[in-house]
């Protein structure tokens, strides 16, 4: 899981970068979610170790910052959706960011749960 931790953290930040250039470099905010990649690319750096351990805590804090992420942008984009086509309109690059992070920490939290449910009958058995 700590492969899959690295390349979901460039495919965010790879995003961020793509939205923040395509608004001109005038939006910082666009910014925000390379934060999130860079947390998720250092912890599964970090989450490489033989150390079963420290493997499991890095992954911990990935998945949790991989949920915070999907949240924040997710509730995001459904309160501009909530308000209409017309907070989409006036930001729709803001929008569509917003809604590919969203699924993009969606699917890095549900991988890591299935993950987390299989190591953990893995163990059982």
């Amino acid at each position: 899981m700590a492969k899959v931790a690295i390349l979901f953290g460039v495919l965010l930040i790879v995003i961020s970068l793509g939205f923040w250039m395509a608004t001109g470099r005038a939006e910082m905010a666009a910014l925000h979610p390379a934060g999130v990649g860079l947390i998720l690319l250092v912890s599964g750096l970090l989450a490489s170790s033989e150390d079963a351990k420290k493997r499991m805590l890095w992954m911990h804090i990935a998945v949790t910052f991989g949920l915070i992420g999907f949240l924040i942008t997710g509730i995001r984009a459904v309160v501009t959706a909530v308000h209409g086509s017309a907070a989409i309109a006036a930001d729709p690059l803001a929008f569509d960011e917003r809604v590919t992070v969203a699924l993009v920490c969606l699917v890095f939290v549900v991988l890591c749960v299935r993950s987390f449910i299989a190591a953990r009958r893995a163990r059982v058995v």
